[in-house]
């Protein structure tokens, strides 16, 4: 680098290089450690907890934020969308933060809110999506999720992560408890129990549906989307 910068200015001294060295390792390394703006990271959930109902779905994931640059990160909203399954038109929206996985009688209901993920650190939450009305009802089979942020040095949705959400093991769905996000094997009563509890949400749903509902969904503006954070 020494040599670039006698070359570029040669009537420049030796010691005039160096310093001219040094000042631009200082201004580029206060800027790497004070100043760069990162992006957003995180990683499939290991569990999950579901309940889904022939009008109401609701999923509670456990996430970790990690903010790889130095200046902090405002999350202002966050959504998940199924993004290959045509009747899911209406994504799950943030309706709370719970305190722990598992759904119980003692939950403190917590509004969504804005946080702060501070430079070079991770930040732990769990946090309850719903959907405002039942787009489809999860069959017991591998779903692709895509996890999607609000931040606010940038404009419009963003795509932050995309998982397996492992659907088939919900054996219990009229149930809100928690499950594992891992491929799991079912015992065959397990997946004969599953089966049932999805054919009777399926003759709940086509009952209960009303004709305009698709015209709502189809009118439903996503926003922009970006995979940039």
């Amino acid at each position: 680098m020494a040599a670039a910068v006698q070359d570029a200015f040669p009537s420049i001294p030796g010691a005039g290089v160096v310093s001219v060295c040094a000042l631009i390792f200082t201004v580029a390394s206060f800027w790497w450690i004070n100043a760069r703006q990162g992006h957003l990271k995180s990683w499939e959930p290991h569990s999950f907890a579901a309940i889904v109902h022939c009008s109401m779905a609701r999923l509670r994931l456990p996430l970790v934020l990690h903010n790889t640059g130095a200046k902090p990160i405002v999350v202002q909203d966050l959504r998940l969308t199924f993004p290959d399954e045509p009747a899911s038109h209406l994504p799950f929206l943030w309706m709370s933060s719970p305190s722990r996985l598992q759904p119980g009688p003692e939950d403190e209901p917590k509004l969504p809110a804005g946080f702060a993920v501070a430079g070079r650190e991770a930040k732990q939450l769990l946090v309850e999506f719903e959907a405002p009305f039942s787009g489809f009802v999860p069959e017991p089979r591998d779903y692709k999720v895509q996890l999607q942020v609000r931040v606010g040095h940038r404009k419009g949705w963003r795509s932050l992560l995309t998982f397996t959400l492992r659907a088939a093991n919900i054996i219990d769905p009229d149930r809100y408890t928690a499950y594992s996000n891992a491929p799991l094997e079912l015992t065959k009563e397990d997946r004969q129990k599953a089966d049932a509890a999805l054919l009777e949400l399926l003759d709940e749903q086509e009952g209960l549906s009303a004709p305009g509902e698709r015209k709502r969904r189809d009118s439903f503006d996503e926003g922009d989307t970006d995979t940039n954070l």
